[in-house]
């Protein structure tokens, strides 16, 4: 693999590492990701957020419910009937 090196302004860094926590990935890897979507943007790595990103501190807030509510077919009767 290839090795580059770029400068940055000290600017950019508080974002940079904001992107970083938040994608959890290395530097590196941030700005291949950035460099491949500026050439080719149909070939970039998505970085949009999952549905567990978006809603991650919400699983298992709840308790008090049925411990078998995934697995019991009684709770699903009349689902989806008007």
């Amino acid at each position: 693999m290839a090795t580059s090196s770029i400068k940055l302004n000290a600017s950019p860094e508080a974002p940079l590492s904001q992107l970083i926590q938040r994608e959890r990935v290395t530097k590196s890897e941030l700005l291949r990701r950035a460099l491949l979507g500026y050439d080719c943007p149909r070939a970039s790595i998505s970085t949009a957020p999952s549905a567990l990103d978006m809603a991650g501190d919400l699983v298992g807030c709840l308790s008090g419910g049925p411990a078998d509510l995934a697995s019991n077919p009684a709770y699903m009767a009349g689902f989806g009937r008007a």
